[in-house]
């Protein structure tokens, strides 16, 4: 595909999901240091990295995470590129990081210790506003834009923020059942700019994992 800036003024920005975590105890992990890929999700990374072979990709941003930057890496080693580290993409802050999350067991074993977390799900109450996620989402989104003008910028997150980036985008209310997230492991949600405004929205499953849910996302 031509490295040519399209005189029309249309740039594309990807937002790829990392991939698998290795996390036996099934904790969420949320912002917390140590969680790496597992060997299943260096193979996604990978698919998501061929998935997107052939783009006009010039740009590559990462969350800071482990689990993001490795899963930048093959992106990276496909188009050339240096990864541009930046903490708006990173996970959104949660009350229950290093907890296991269950009735009967984990954080709800002791629902009245954490109760004052779970008030507001709207909100939600237990972290990071859903409003100051995707308005920090879609700042970086159109930093990356502006810094691939005419061209294609990838950018490596996390579930929430980027489900929060496409809700805000597609005009739906920000607070949503978790369970219908369309944003799998490795997956590619794409963001077409004219003229600085998103004019278009597409998801891909790369890995082809259909709605994966992972602790910590």
């Amino acid at each position: 595909m031509s490295k040519t800036a399209d005189p029309a003024g249309t740039t594309v920005v990807h937002l790829v999901r990392h991939g698998q975590v290795d996390n036996p105890r099934r904790v969420l992990y949320g912002r917390l240091p140590g969680f790496h890929l597992s060997d299943d999700g260096r193979v996604m990374a990978k698919a998501a990295a061929d998935f997107l072979a052939g783009r006009d990709i010039t740009a590559l941003w990462s969350s800071p995470l482990e689990r993001a930057m490795e899963s930048a890496e093959p992106i990276a080693a496909e188009f050339g590129l240096d990864v541009a580290v930046d903490e708006r993409l990173i996970e959104a802050s949660n009350h229950f990081e290093g907890m296991t999350f269950g009735v009967g067991d984990g954080a709800l074993r002791r629902p009245g210790r954490h109760w004052v977390q779970l008030r507001n799900p709207f909100r939600p109450s237990w972290g990071e506003p859903y409003i100051e996620v995707a308005a920090r989402m879609l700042a970086v989104m159109s930093d990356a834009a502006k810094g691939a003008a005419g061209h294609e910028a990838v950018c490596v997150s996390h579930q929430l923020p980027i489900v929060c980036a496409r809700r805000s985008a597609e005009g739906r209310r920000l607070w949503h059942d978790p369970r219908r997230r369309q944003c799998a492991l490795s997956s590619v949600t794409t963001f077409t700019y004219s003229d600085g405004r998103i004019t278009a929205v597409s998801y891909a499953e790369p890995a082809g994992l259909g709605r994966q849910q992972a602790a910590g996302a």
